[in-house]
């Protein structure tokens, strides 16, 4: 495909698609009234309820967003939450970690259908290897959330809700763009008195771009396949799900040798497998049970040396909800997981078990008025003990159209087995991590069209994980950190045309020292407007980050950075839909983060990637 190898070409045969649909939607406006429906969550509180309602901040990444651009990554998609700093070390299929409301990376949990996807070798979810093609709606739930969810929790909830069949149907769909970037997807769908089946498969391959500065810097590439199968049955009373998904590939990397003195070419082999079962009864109208099993692998295999990492987590989850009175109802809930990592490498290996069981209770009370939420945990992990965490939160209607709300909550994250086991530095006496957040804000629907909220927030963390100079760089509970931060967003909506601005300013230092943590720029801006109808849409976003400190070893920086993305489609009719992808439109290239090797470079940005793509449905 010759016109691959010519990037100006793709961008302006986008742009020319781009054209076309802005001006046919001139004289082809269809005026069909908008109907607006709650927006339904369940990280929250583990239960169903209307986003308004919530006593907390959350933010949504829909279907539309997700299915506008299949090559679009996990990482890219959350972009564009003003409250998450995503940095990449890289372009596509790299590195990415996300720094929620100026915590950790590790602070963050991240949950696919309610599974855990931070592993427990290092603390993070593999982020860059997640796939987007079955995913229905990305929850961001902001603050402390350790009652529902135990360790990791402190930041918030990153959760996947993938798709259920409703219907028979079967698509396939292909992007293709610069780069030699392509992704191809299929998938079929059965649905057919309370019985489902759901099948999906995908590939994805990229030659990548440069992931360092330096000038013989080569591009690393990128390739992932996966699939993946629900089936399941659901009743009034009674329901049962099984679900399998499989993704692997590969992801080329540089990395700074000491022995050679420049930067060597790496590869590694990536494979992360979860299986679930799940069921539901209802003994009664008030009374619901739901159990869960799920076992999630992730292994990570670094090439042309002996390097492996294997983690592997069992769960098992029982959860019952009783509908007390119509005000009010309780969940109690036990979350048993069996942890088992291994690393093993040429000069050092280990491999350790865990088990850790988790006790919550949660009560919530709802009128038209006042939404509260209070609950307890008790974690019983047996390395550390026991660790307890609370949570209290209410939100107030002064009238329909305005609430506010206030949220206070500790949340804890646990000593990775790295942390504890692995290597010179570990100490097997570390304790959790913990955290006490405050929290309020305000929503008001100014208009029919017109909405805005404000979040003020402040958080601080105890007993930080670091390593200790007065004891040979081991691992100890030395450090303290304070966050304070706000959170302003405004959205308008008329018929087809949208716009959406969040503005988030974050301040996260170090209390022995008083600086800045890395990786935390205070400011970020998100802005985005467009048109969007059944047959045609085209919408321009820009993110901003201010510029923010490299590093904790050196005084790097990493400067302020803005990129704007543009997205427009053209749907004839319900079966076939053309796209036209740009991700940072002037190709801007910025700095992510230092590369650590006292040599004044840095990681850069993946650049732009102009796609256009088809789907097809049946």
């Amino acid at each position: 495909m010759l016109f691959l190898s010519k990037p100006t070409a793709i961008v302006s045969s986008i742009a020319a698609v781009l054209v076309f649909s802005t001006q046919t939607q001139a004289t082809q406006v269809l005026n069909t009234p908008a109907t607006t429906l709650d927006t339904i969550v369940v990280t929250a509180t583990r239960t169903e309820q209307p986003l308004k309602d919530v006593p907390a901040r959350i933010a949504i990444i829909d279907e539309a967003l997700i299915e506008q651009s299949p090559i679009a990554s996990f990482p890219h998609l959350l972009m564009s939450d003003a409250s998450i700093n995503m940095v990449q070390l890289g372009g596509y299929g790299q590195q990415a970690s996300f720094f929620l409301r100026g915590t950790e990376s590790d602070h963050t949990l991240v949950l696919r259908d309610g599974v855990r996807l931070n592993n427990d070798a290092s603390g993070l979810a593999p982020n860059n290897f997640i796939d987007t093609t079955e995913i229905k709606q990305i929850e961001v739930l902001k603050g402390p959330a350790s009652v529902l969810y135990g360790t990791n929790a402190i930041g918030g909830v990153i959760q996947i809700i993938s798709k259920t069949p409703e219907k028979n149907a079967a698509f396939v769909s292909a992007e293709i763009g610069e780069h030699q970037t392509y992704k191809t997807t299929v998938g079929a769908d059965l649905a057919d008195e309370g019985f489902y089946a759901q099948v999906r498969g995908q590939r994805l391959e990229t030659d990548g771009t440069p992931v360092h500065e330096h000038e013989n810097a080569t591009a690393s590439s990128f390739d992932q396949k996966g699939w993946s199968t629900k089936l399941g049955y659901e009743a009034d009373r009674f329901g049962t799900s099984l679900d399998y998904s499989e993704n692997q590939g590969n992801a080329q990397y540089e990395q700074y040798s000491w022995n050679s003195m420049q930067y060597e070419q790496k590869s590694q082999d990536f494979k992360n497998q979860i299986v679930t079962l799940k069921s539901r009864f209802n003994p009664s109208e008030q009374l619901t049970l739901n159990a869960r099993i799920s076992y999630f692998k992730d292994e990570l295999e670094q090439l042309k040396s002996f390097e492996r990492t294997q983690y592997e987590s069992t769960e098992y989850e029982l959860i019952a909800q009783q509908q007390m009175t119509q005000a009010q109802n309780m969940i109690v809930g036990i979350t048993h997981r069996q942890l088992d990592t291994s690393t093993l490498k040429t000069t050092e290996s280990f491999q350790q078990a865990l088990n850790t069981t988790g006790y919550y209770l949660q009560h919530q009370y709802q009128t038209d008025k006042l939404k509260t939420q209070a609950g307890i945990r008790l974690e019983d992990h047996e390395k550390y003990g026991q660790h307890t965490v609370g949570q209290l939160a209410a939100r107030y209607f002064f009238s329909p159209l305005l609430s506010s709300y206030a949220n206070i909550g500790t949340a804890f994250k646990a000593p990775t087995a790295n942390d504890l086991y692995y290597g010179d530095y570990a100490n097997p006496n570390l304790k959790p991590e913990e955290s006490r957040s405050y929290e309020i804000g305000f929503d008001v629907q100014l208009t029919p069209q017109l909405k805005t909220g404000l979040s003020l927030y402040r958080t601080e963390i105890d007993q930080l994980i670091d390593s200790d100079p007065n004891n040979n760089w081991k691992f100890a509970n030395i450090d303290a950190v304070t966050i304070q931060g706000s959170e302003l967003y405004v959205n308008w909506s008329n018929d087809a045309f949208f716009t959406k601005a969040s503005y988030s300013y974050n301040q996260a230092k170090n209390d022995k020292t008083g600086l800045d943590l890395s990786r935390r720029p205070r400011q970020k801006l998100a802005l985005s407007a467009g048109w969007s109808d059944e047959h045609y849409g085209i919408s321009t976003t820009l993110t901003a980050n201010s510029h923010s400190d490299s590093s904790n070893y050196d005084d790097d920086v990493i400067p302020g950075h803005a990129q704007i993305d543009l997205n427009s489609y053209y749907q004839p009719n319900e079966k076939l839909r053309f796209f036209a992808n740009i991700q940072n439109l002037g190709d801007v290239q910025y700095k992510t983060a230092s590369a650590g090797n006292f040599d004044g470079k840095f990681y850069l940005n993946g650049g732009r990637l102009a796609s256009i793509g088809i789907t097809v449905k049946y």
